[in-house]
């Protein structure tokens, strides 16, 4: 059955739905949710427990505490679920950190025993679990046909990419960074966008969840690139998290430093949502990375050097 009102609890899903032209579908959202823009006018079914505008260390300790103590990152808002009614609600299993995961969305429906409107869980880990998810939302809105172009659009642009980058065999060591303090290498599909891209990713496996890092560690492995995509960051908070690594010992000596090759991105808006702009995070990195080779428009948009020019 083809699903006509959809609540959607994840900013990739909310993505998808509307680039398969389904955002008149869409009843609701995560207080995450917000491209494209005019979803967010959306009743917002859910809130988070940290407070998003302290430091990372800060909001790092937060998570620990409250994981620590057993306790969901989310709260949902069940009565707003229940008054939009829902026959689809769209969520994710991966990262009981990064959005309401699976379970928490369960034990929320499980006090109004009533209500049961079905649930898709994603779980992407690499860029091909996005074609699979991309299908599996178009077949409950009943939108097959959209599906199939929005992933050959989609597939498109990358095999343009790596029809550039596939027989590279002198590529630029990078470092893609998804958190400071404490520091963590991004993971899931990041290692194998930077390969696409024409990079020798440095840090973290493709399909593998990101990792922390050791300050020390960066140091010995002295990337020629450093992106930092922080997660749920923007372009400019993420250029302000950044000026922390200023700091660090050793930070004048790293290669990208001494050579102008460090890098920040909109980790929010591209790199850390497995939607349909991951392959705009693609052409974010093959700009970064083979600049000689690749201009899609993002630079200092979704990009920019760090300190500055």
């Amino acid at each position: 059955m083809r699903a006509s009102r959809v609540v959607s609890l994840l900013p990739s899903c909310t993505e998808i739905v509307c680039a398969l032209g389904c955002a008149g579908q869409l009843k609701g959202r995560s207080h995450e949710c917000d491209y494209p823009p005019e979803i967010r006018a959306l009743p917002v079914c859910t809130a988070a427990r940290v407070k998003l505008e302290a430091s990372s260390g800060e909001i790092d300790r937060e998570v620990k505490s409250l994981l620590r103590r057993a306790l969901s990152i989310y709260e949902i808002n069940l009565d707003q679920l229940q008054e939009l009614r829902p026959d689809l609600i769209l969520t994710q299993a991966r990262c009981e950190v990064c959005a309401v995961s699976l379970s928490d969305l369960e034990t929320a429906l499980a006090q109004s025993p009533g209500f049961r409107p079905k649930i898709i869980s994603l779980s992407p880990a690499r860029l091909a679990d996005l074609w699979k998810d991309i299908q599996t939302v178009a077949e409950a809105l009943g939108e097959t046909g959209r599906g199939c172009e929005l992933l050959s659009q989609l597939k498109n642009r990358v095999v343009d990419i790596i029809q550039k980058t596939c027989l590279m065999t002198r590529r630029p060591s990078v470092a893609c960074i998804e958190w400071l303090d404490p520091l963590m290498a991004a993971g899931n599909w990041v290692p194998e966008l930077a390969e696409f891209a024409g990079g020798r990713n440095l840090f973290g496996q493709p399909g593998q969840r990101s990792a922390w890092l050791e300050w020390e560690t960066l140091r010995q492995y002295d990337p020629d690139i450093l992106v930092l995509m922080l997660c749920g960051f923007d372009l400019e908070r993420t250029r302000r998290e950044a000026a922390s690594l200023e700091e660090k010992p050793g930070w004048k000596t790293l290669r990208a430093v001494k050579t102008g090759k460090v890098f920040v991105a909109d980790g929010n808006a591209y790199f850390n949502r497995p939607g349909p702009r991951l392959v705009d995070s693609l052409e974010i990195l093959a700009e970064i990375v083979q600049p000689a080779l690749f201009s899609f428009g993002q630079k200092g948009k979704a990009w920019q050097k760090f300190p500055g020019p």
